[in-house]
């Protein structure tokens, strides 16, 4: 197959041939292509010219479906302009102005390219501003590739870590321990909306602990970071943060930002402007014209649209029919988190196999279903779209439960 000698190709000058999530050990490396040549709204043709219904969306990067007209259109009028230059073009501030009047707390935007770029940048920036060292995550949170928080084990040394600590999600009483060790000496604390840790089922916040988390840190004087790059604006237009109902401090933002384009951002508020201005922030192609016009008319896209509550709807319709399928036929079987960005997860499935073998089965169904990561909802994708992902996961089940039989 064509994407065989590639990937053999790929071998022979790049690291792992593809790497990251990308990775063939990251998925199902016989069953999922290693190469993409075309995608248009909610379809990808892999090299060997099959045809796949998406449900990872660019793993989150797509919300709009891919080659949204009007933000091609848009890119396409800027492009003809330049998109890098010395000097940061307009589009900047436009873009600036635009999610600070979307976000109620923001008074102030920066942009990048990559979530890792602005979430180390914030933790940077609690650490400026209180003059403190430690920054507290939850344990086995994903907040980027830098050594502080990456997932893997390669080029890190014990210094990279000595001031991060970690408490367990929704334990508030382990959070409120670590504040009384270390007084006086926490930055900030970062966190995700919600709890997507790798291999395992997505965690809700419960009732008390975003307001609990709130609470701490006020009277700690902690700086409270949103890392919202997974999930923002398919939970809420205004910030993942409205969904949950808390206000961060700062909020990190970046995949479906840009609906497929690379660009990132961090908001704050004005008590932070300052520290945000002397903690060193550039890049030679951060001040990108092309991706922040995407990004501008995602967001206004996103707001026009209600993309947020239309993704969630859509994934409830999804989500509950893929459990009554699966139901239908024998397996306890749940999709965890929000249902714009599901997790799927077998109860039981501790070493992941049926979860491995049902997205395999599905595989030759030409649904792309992920078996470590969650899935995604994007607006592209329509009730009839999902009614036929739906018939389709019906036969892996069917596929699955006769294996096991």
């Amino acid at each position: 197959m064509t994407s065989d000698r590639l990937f053999d190709r790929a071998t022979k000058v790049i690291p792992g041939g593809t790497y990251g999530h990308t990775s063939p050990a990251s998925s199902l490396p016989r069953h999922f292509p290693s190469f993409t040549r075309k995608a248009n709204g909610y379809k990808f043709e892999d090299v060997d010219g099959n045809q796949w219904i998406d449900f990872m969306c660019a793993y989150g990067a797509i919300i709009h479906g891919y080659r949204e007209p009007s933000i091609e259109s848009a890119v396409d009028q800027i492009r003809k302009n330049g998109s890098v230059f010395n000097n940061p073009h307009e589009v900047t501030v436009e873009l600036a102005e635009k999610l600070t009047s979307l976000i109620e707390f923001a008074d102030w935007a920066v942009f990048a390219k990559n979530g890792s770029d602005l979430t180390t940048w914030a933790i940077r920036v609690a650490r400026e501003f209180t003059r403190k060292p430690f920054i507290i995550k939850a344990g086995n949170a994903y907040h980027g590739v830098d050594a502080w928080c990456d997932p893997g084990m390669g080029g890190r040394i014990p210094s990279d870590r000595s001031d991060i600590l970690e408490f367990k999600w929704n334990e508030l009483g382990q959070l409120k321990d670590l504040f009384a060790k270390f007084s006086n000496k926490i930055a900030g604390v970062i966190l995700t909306p919600y709890h997507h840790a790798s291999f395992a089922a997505s965690e809700m916040p419960n009732k008390e602990f975003w307001q609990g988390v709130r609470t701490l840190c006020n009277e700690n004087d902690a700086i409270l970071i949103l890392d919202d790059v997974r999930c923002g604006w398919r939970l809420h237009s205004g910030g993942s943060h409205c969904f949950f109902d808390f206000t961060p401090d700062l909020s990190v933002y970046s995949k479906a930002l840009g609906n497929g384009y690379a660009i990132s951002a961090c908001v704050g508020g004005d008590f932070l402007k300052k520290a945000a201005s002397d903690v060193f922030l550039t890049g030679s192609c951060w001040n990108d014209a092309v991706s922040m016009t995407a990004a501008l008319y995602s967001l206004r896209i996103s707001e026009e649209r209600n993309v947020a509550q239309s993704v969630l709807q859509k994934g409830k319709f999804f989500c509950e029919g893929i459990e009554d399928i699966a139901n239908d036929n024998g397996f306890e079987f749940n999709m965890t988190g929000p249902p714009s960005m599901p997790y799927p997860w077998f109860n039981g499935d501790d070493n992941l196999f049926l979860i491995q073998k049902f997205c395999e089965y599905a595989s030759q169904e030409g649904l792309f279903f992920h078996p470590y990561h969650n899935w995604f909802i994007s607006n592209a994708h329509t009730q009839d779209t999902l009614l036929d992902a739906m018939e389709r996961s019906r036969e892996a089940f069917v596929n699955l439960r006769k294996e096991l039989d």
